[in-house]
């Protein structure tokens, strides 16, 4: 059962400072990897932080030496919810929880990847807007590897990230690259020393915790509609977000605070 209070977490640590919520997945003797209480609290913890206003920006990380290696196999294949030979599976029609709480996070999301991302871990890095590596990076889309395909992240994602091409070239393969691959391809923006990853992650989360929410929220809307929808759609929406942000009293003290050579201090509102 998955504690009510967050920073209760065991397998997933939940931690909260100067608007910045980093979710570290806390099970490195298995890699990070996910078993089903590790997977019901990293949705819990996304779902707070979505919920929380103090929160402007969002790190998702593994606890060294990993980020995070997908499903705990022996667990989830093998335990208690596994599907034997004689039952038919249940097969979800939407994406599993922990993946609807990451795409429903209307606050920028950084994924800080300090080792293997594979499997359901290459889709955790999938849903975040940003992804810095550390050099000790490696990333697979292995589903393929286990007779299954990707969930959301790899169909609704990868493609627009590196290219319909070199998406289906990882997904059909299951090839492992490395962080210097990755760089190559876009799948992360920068790498990093091993040692300085935590470091840039979370310059980058307090450079962007330090702008007004509301805007932060509408450009994450704008950028997954632009990636995903129609041009002349996004073209309008973005007049009209532009329209509703400019009645906002952030808005005005951002104004404000640039007229008056001060630093501005938002709400939110």
């Amino acid at each position: 059962m998955t504690p009510e209070r967050p920073e209760d977490f065991d397998l997933v640590r939940y931690a909260v400072a100067d608007h910045v919520c980093t979710l570290t997945l806390n099970r490195p003797d298995v890699r990070n990897a996910l078993n089903f209480p590790a997977y019901d609290q990293l949705e819990a913890g996304l779902r707070h932080a979505q919920a929380d206003p103090e929160v402007r920006c969002v790190i998702v990380t593994g606890a060294d030496p990993a980020f995070c290696s997908g499903d705990d196999v022996r667990e989830i294949m093998a335990g208690p919810k596994a599907v034997s030979k004689s039952t038919t599976p249940v097969v979800r029609h939407k994406p599993t929880p922990a993946a609807m709480a990451a795409l429903e996070l209307d606050k920028p999301l950084i994924a800080a990847i300090n080792g293997s991302a594979v499997g359901w871990g290459m889709e955790l890095a999938l849903f975040a807007d940003i992804r810095i590596a550390s050099e000790k990076a490696k990333f697979a889309e292995l589903f393929v590897k286990r007779g299954l395909v990707c969930d959301v992240g790899g169909f609704y994602r990868l493609p627009a990230i590196v290219g319909p091409a070199k998406a289906a070239e990882l997904l059909f393969t299951g090839d492992v690259i490395d962080a210097a691959e990755a760089l190559r391809i876009g799948l992360v923006s920068e790498v990093t020393a091993h040692a300085d990853l935590m470091t840039r992650a979370n310059a980058m989360a307090a450079r962007i915790a330090m702008n007004p929410p509301l805007a932060l929220r509408f450009l994450k809307e704008g950028l997954n509609r632009s990636a995903y929808g129609d041009p002349r759609e996004i073209g309008a929406w973005a007049i009209q977000t532009i329209r509703h942000l400019m009645t906002t009293e952030d808005h005005r003290e951002g104004v404000a605070s640039f007229l008056e050579k001060r630093e501005p201090v938002f709400s939110g509102r």
